[in-house]
């Protein structure tokens, strides 16, 4: 109940954030990759700015959970090998033979 009471205190007021940009935004922008001959219509692509926008924060949050995907490797790899460790210890305390009980120490 309070995960719901949580996401709707956080997610209503961004979706009406991201709902006033949108409408407010909803005149065309030129985006053309030739900068040297910027009127190119095969180079040139319009849409409302609200898109280019969504697609610069989708594109960002690619890069960047990309980026920590690549930096955080070195410790799945030192995780993996941990655990490959463990279980062939594991393995290898199930493979021994029972171990017979310890004579009692004399005083």
């Amino acid at each position: 109940m309070i995960n719901r009471l949580v996401a709707a205190l956080i997610f209503v007021p961004i979706a009406v954030i991201l709902i006033a940009l949108a409408v407010s935004n909803r005149s065309p922008v030129s985006f053309t990759v030739d900068p040297f001959n910027p009127g190119n219509p095969a180079l040139t692509l319009e849409l409302p700015l609200f898109i280019w926008l969504f697609a610069a924060l989708g594109l960002g949050m690619i890069i960047g959970s990309l980026a920590t995907w690549f930096k955080q490797g070195r410790y799945r790899r030192e995780a993996r090998e941990s655990k490959r460790k463990a279980d062939n210890l594991s393995d290898q305390i199930k493979s021994r033979p029972a171990a017979t009980t310890l004579p009692a120490p004399s005083s």
